[in-house]
């Protein structure tokens, strides 16, 4: 039986979410399972029989990082009123911006570009996913479909200006960029 097919475990829930913990101050770049298991209280004998593989480690970890990424999609989607695309941009925005999410966002990010880079490993289909995701939201608050320039351009908008947040912390100079992008969608008022 492998870990997918197990009944869920508690203490597998447990160690997962202290290693997303421990993922988000440290990253998964350079992931090495005994100093993870040391933080979290275990082995790297119980993490494998767990999680099958470090593979399978780090898949479980994006997906918990996907749950948190989604959650904030559906604050978003929930923004406004339908066809505000602009209430759903600048509630994702306040989110990415705020200092608390700041370990999740370089570990998006990490996982982002290991997915282009390494496309067949356990990172495979990651970055795909969460294009799709805001794609999805985006639609959603356009009344449009996902590949519709509106979220296409949106997402281009967010995502760049999330980047260089991330490479230089100038939440000011980013902010203000995205609030130009945002009176333009909103029109003359």
């Amino acid at each position: 039986m492998t870990p997918d097919e197990r009944p869920p475990s508690a203490r597998r829930e447990e160690l997962l979410e202290r290693a997303y913990r421990y993922a988000l101050e440290h990253g998964l770049s350079e992931l090495s399972l005994r100093p993870l298991a040391a933080a979290v209280g275990s082995s790297p004998r119980v993490l494998l029989f767990l999680f099958g593989s470090k593979d399978g480690l780090i898949r479980a970890l994006l997906a918990r990082a996907r749950a948190d990424e989604t959650a904030a999609l559906d604050r978003a989607r929930n923004a406004g009123e339908a066809g505000d695309v602009g209430a759903a941009l600048r509630t994702t925005w306040e989110w990415l911006v705020a200092p608390a999410h700041r370990p999740m966002l370089v570990l998006w990010l990490q996982a982002y570009a290991r997915s282009l880079s390494e496309p067949d490993g356990p990172w495979a289909g990651f970055a795909r996913q969460t294009v799709a995701d805001w794609l999805d939201l985006l639609a959603a608050r356009t009344g449009g479909d996902r590949a519709g320039t509106d979220a296409v351009l949106g997402l281009a908008v967010l995502r760049g200006a999330l980047l260089d947040l991330l490479a230089t912390g100038d939440v000011a100079r980013t902010t203000a960029a995205v609030e130009a992008y945002l009176r333009r969608v909103d029109g003359p008022s």
